[in-house]
C-alpha cells in the first residue's frame, strides 16, 4: 500500500522546502481507520480506543529502509496489540504525528488493499515492506 499526502502534509513540506518555515514532524504514529470522509483534508474515523486495546503505533526511524527512487518503505513489522474487542473493519491506515488518540495531524492516509475486519482476540499487523511513502 502507498500512502497519499493530506493537506496539512503538503503545505508543510512546501514552505519548508522555500524557507518559509522549519517542518520536523518528530515522531511519527500509524493509526487505523474505520472510515475516511476526505483524505486530503485528513478526516477519518479512528478505531475506538474503549475498551479495545487498540493505541496508535510508533514509527520509529529504525522502521523504515532508506528512501530510494522517490519512496520509502518500512523494514519491519508494525503490530497493534491484540483487540480485546471488536475494532470493526479497518479500511485505511493513517500516518500521524501524534500519539494520542484522534489528537495531532494526519499526514499519510491510504487505503488498505483489502478491508480488514478485526475481531476481539485478532491482532492486526502491517508487514514489513508493505508500507511505502512516494514522492513521486
Amino acid at each position: 500500500m502507498s500512502g497519499a499526502a493530506t493537506n496539512y502534509l503538503e503545505l508543510k513540506l512546501l514552505d519548508h522546502l522555500v524557507g518559509n518555515a522549519t517542518y520536523t514532524p518528530g515522531t511519527l504514529y500509524l493509526a487505523l481507520a474505520t472510515a475516511v470522509a476526505d483524505a486530503e483534508a485528513g478526516t477519518f474515523t479512528e478505531v475506538t480506543d474503549t475498551g479495545t486495546a487498540y493505541a496508535r503505533q510508533s514509527l520509529a526511524s529504525s522502521n523504515w529502509a532508506s528512501a530510494a527512487s522517490g519512496s520509502v518503505t518500512t523494514s519491519a513489522n508494525i503490530q497493534f496489540p491484540t483487540a480485546t474487542a471488536d475494532y470493526g473493519t479497518v479500511t485505511h491506515i493513517v500516518v500521524t504525528d501524534s500519539a494520542t488518540h484522534e489528537g495531532g495531524n494526519p499526514l499519510i492516509i491510504q487505503a488498505l488493499t483489502s478491508s480488514k475486519t478485526v475481531e476481539d482476540g485478532d491482532t492486526f499487523v502491517v508487514n514489513t515492506g508493505n508500507l511505502t511513502i512516494n514522492l513521486t
